[in-house]
């Protein structure tokens, strides 16, 4: 690990990849925590930064999730504020007004599930492993937004099963099931993943208004359908006046290809 960081952070033309890394397993401590919040931060505020790609540097693990050996030596007030710092990193980047992707390269359970799913696309490598929230086979419960964002993604009733029983499944059950979005090949995965997340990369596509449907749909659902209309026409609204809305506009009229900045 570079400089001892669990968390290594690069630029790839206009995709910002945070990797994971603290081996064996990538389970996480609020040093890793506070790594991949800064990341995000960094990636958020960064303009030349328009999609977000968290994945493992880990053979076989996405993340196992939380350090048990080490939260096991530590009080109950400690492991509440950890459940909290957790809580808001998973919030900062389901809030982050750019599109964030979960290449998910190795077993994701637990916490590293939970981190999963508080990305907007979720990407499986074949064969790469097993998802699931295991923490009911520990006598305790999913602490970082489990039992709240899987039941979003696939259902009350599969959720409470899945929680209940703490069983894992295959990549190829969450795919049907709508828990991930694709299945690449193994060989190149990566390169898979980043080809898919330059779509979304100006001059090809408004990333500011991926920004805006984004928050649209986040805020949306938390709101009832009257607000949530009331806050798309905001959002609307904000990028008609865009630099990208009036491109597009434009574009469209002049019978020619869009060049969009994401501004």
């Amino acid at each position: 690990m570079a400089d001892g960081k669990t968390v290594e952070y690069w630029v790839d033309n206009g995709v910002a990849v945070i990797e994971l890394n603290r081996p064996p397993v990538n389970s996480y401590t609020h040093e890793l925590l506070r790594e991949l919040d800064d990341a995000l931060l960094q990636a958020r505020f960064d303009d030349n930064v328009h999609v977000l790609v968290i994945t493992s540097k880990v053979d076989k693990f996405f993340s196992a999730g939380a350090d048990i050996n080490m939260l096991s030596s530590k009080p109950l007030s400690y492991k509440n504020n950890f459940a909290l710092h957790g809580h808001e990193v998973l919030m900062r980047m389901e809030n982050t007004p750019k599109l964030v992707i979960a290449a998910i390269n190795g077993h994701a359970v637990g916490g590293g599930l939970e981190i999963a799913m508080a990305a907007d696309i979720r990407i499986g490598r074949k064969e790469g492993g097993r998802l699931g929230l295991a923490e009911i086979n520990l006598g305790v419960m999913p602490g970082m937004g489990g039992t709240q964002r899987l039941p979003r993604l696939v259902g009350k009733g599969r959720a409470l099963e899945l929680c209940a029983t703490g069983k894992t499944i295959a990549f190829e059950e969450a795919l049907e099931m709508g828990l991930i979005h694709y299945i690449y090949e193994r060989e190149n995965f990566m390169g898979q993943v980043m080809d898919y997340a330059r779509q979304f990369l100006p001059p090809n596509k408004g990333s500011l208004a991926v920004g805006k449907v984004k928050r649209a749909i986040q805020t949306g659902l938390e709101l009832s359908q009257p607000d949530g209309l009331a806050f798309e026409r905001e959002l609307l609204a904000q990028t008609f006046g865009s630099e990208d809305g009036s491109e597009g506009v434009k574009a469209y009229l002049e019978k020619r290809t869009a060049q969009f900045k994401g501004k």
